[in-house]
């Protein structure tokens, strides 16, 4: 979800006032637009590992947002039949940021419409680490089943397709491992202008695409 801060210059807003769209707008609008078209897990890259090196007032400013968006703004999403779930390293968060976190998972783990994958934290690189660790740690051998048994997102499908919004061509330590046989889409309009109808003409190309393997 890229693009918030020069969305909001453009828009000759505060700065973080594009934070403050795009997930409580568009990241809400968006999990219901993949819903209505039958898509049945959704990831969003939230919060990354390098991200913590932003200011400190942009960081607070973020935590704050979270803590507004999976505190009582998860209700609607889950009176919507919308389950969440959160993947990253959680103890980089205050205590009270992760009790949300468990307990918006409690609160809709029931709901079986929509799964979305908040990364929050998270690298790609570093979700690997920590798996081959938790292996070496319990004396288990490292195959490339146990490996991703041992990973955050244990449960969660690779993802078929990775739409990047902001203009950048690049994964920035997104789903590595995940992502190796992924359809990739990178739109030019920032996270906050994302609409329903570029999202339908994504998901109508990749069912265009042929999809090999490798094969």
């Amino acid at each position: 979800m890229d693009g918030n801060r020069r969305w909001a210059r453009e828009q000759k807003a505060p700065t973080l006032e594009g934070h403050r769209v795009g997930l409580l707008q568009t990241f809400v609008d968006c999990v219901r637009w993949v819903q209505e078209a039958g898509v049945e897990h959704l990831v969003v890259y939230a919060f990354s590992t390098e991200n913590w090196k932003r200011t400190q007032e942009e960081v607070s400013y973020l935590m704050d947002l979270f803590g507004e968006m999976f505190g009582a703004k998860i209700e609607d999403l889950s009176k919507e039949n919308v389950r969440v779930r959160f993947i990253g390293d959680r103890e980089m968060f205050s205590e009270k940021l992760q009790q949300i976190m468990r307990e918006s998972e409690e609160k809709t783990s029931h709901n079986d419409g929509v799964t979305v994958w908040v990364c929050v934290s998270y690298g790609g690189r570093l979700e690997i680490t920590q798996a081959a660790r938790v292996l070496v740690e319990k004396g288990e051998s490292v195959t490339e089943n146990s490996l991703r048994e041992a990973m955050w997102s244990k449960g969660m499908p690779d993802p078929d397709l990775v739409i990047r919004t902001g203009g950048e061509r690049r994964l920035s330590n997104f789903l590595l491992w995940q992502a190796a046989y992924s359809e990739l889409f990178f739109t030019d309009t920032y996270w906050p202008a994302f609409t329903k109808e570029e999202l339908h003409a994504i998901l109508k190309e990749y069912a265009e695409r042929e999809r090999r393997f490798g094969k």
